[in-house]
């Protein structure tokens, strides 16, 4: 059995669970579960081996195709919160700028993205259905606004009809799939394309900065000069946010960022906006 049939078999047994579950009355505290079951996600493993050294200079050209900003799936037109914390004045200079993006950097992606994107790559490699499926799941969960969620969703939709137009047919499996992320997407192309695990995580952090730091020149606004000092001064957070998270095990994995959540919500009904919500 192929890695997409054993894709589709799995989502069609979680979309029965799921289904069995909505008519089932909720477990109380314990109830039906093992006693050293107490948590399905995340399991105390080891973070997953780096891999390979630094990718080819054709994985290369692949990973700055990945992360162009001309990748047709819609991330310039998402703004992660940050066009409202510009409407209520929480961001409004190039320093606030920088504490939000290096701040969501350091203490959001580091701690959730990057040791994600490790166990999803390493489960790629391994044609591991089941794993990339429950990673996807964990990730979306932690997404904390349905505005963060939708955007996941459909930036991993558009990748997956992309890699799957492009002739990766193990893509076709997530064109309409719920659990859809674009970070499962980004690490089966980087895997299939033997882009370094390593080089991946960076690839997929500078592209994710350099989004948040064009809508932060749009929004604030700032000059095209300000948004390259803060693009410089990431660089170094994003090396540190690749070290931090690809160190991490399992139940060292997840973040909190209320700020985030909230900015996300309230974007939904913002009277103006320029970004998608």
């Amino acid at each position: 059995m192929d890695m997409a049939t054993s894709i589709i078999m799995l989502m069609s047994i979680e979309s029965q669970k799921n289904a069995a579950d909505e008519e089932a009355p909720p477990l109380c505290q314990g109830e039906g579960r093992d006693e050293g079951a107490q948590n399905n996600y995340p399991h105390p493993n080891p973070p997953p081996a780096r891999g390979r050294g630094p990718s080819s200079g054709v994985g290369l050209l692949h990973l700055l195709h990945l992360a162009s900003p001309a990748l047709p799936v819609g991330a310039y037109s998402y703004s992660q919160g940050l066009e409202y914390a510009v409407e209520a004045q929480w961001v409004r200079d190039e320093a606030s700028a920088l504490d939000w993006i290096g701040g969501l950097l350091s203490h959001t992606l580091a701690h959730l993205d990057v040791p994600i994107a490790a166990r999803l790559y390493q489960a790629w490699q391994h044609d591991d259905a089941a794993e990339v499926l429950r990673w996807s799941h964990f990730l979306l969960a932690n997404r904390e606004a349905r505005e963060l969620q939708d955007e996941d969703r459909n930036m991993g939709l558009s990748l997956a009809r992309l890699l799957n137009d492009l002739g990766m047919s193990e893509a076709a499996a997530w064109c309409k799939a719920d659990s859809v992320c674009f970070l499962t997407l980004f690490t089966l192309a980087a895997q299939r394309w033997q882009i370094a695990l390593p080089d991946t995580v960076h690839g997929y952090l500078w592209s994710w900065a350099e989004n948040q730091v064009l809508s932060a020149v749009k929004l604030i606004p700032l000059g095209q000069t300000a948004g390259q000092r803060l693009l410089t001064q990431l660089i170094p957070r994003i090396a540190h946010a690749v070290d931090t998270g690809l160190a991490l095990h399992d139940d060292d994995i997840g973040f909190s960022a209320p700020g985030l959540a909230v900015a996300g919500a309230l974007h939904e009904t913002q009277y103006s906006r320029l970004f998608r919500s």
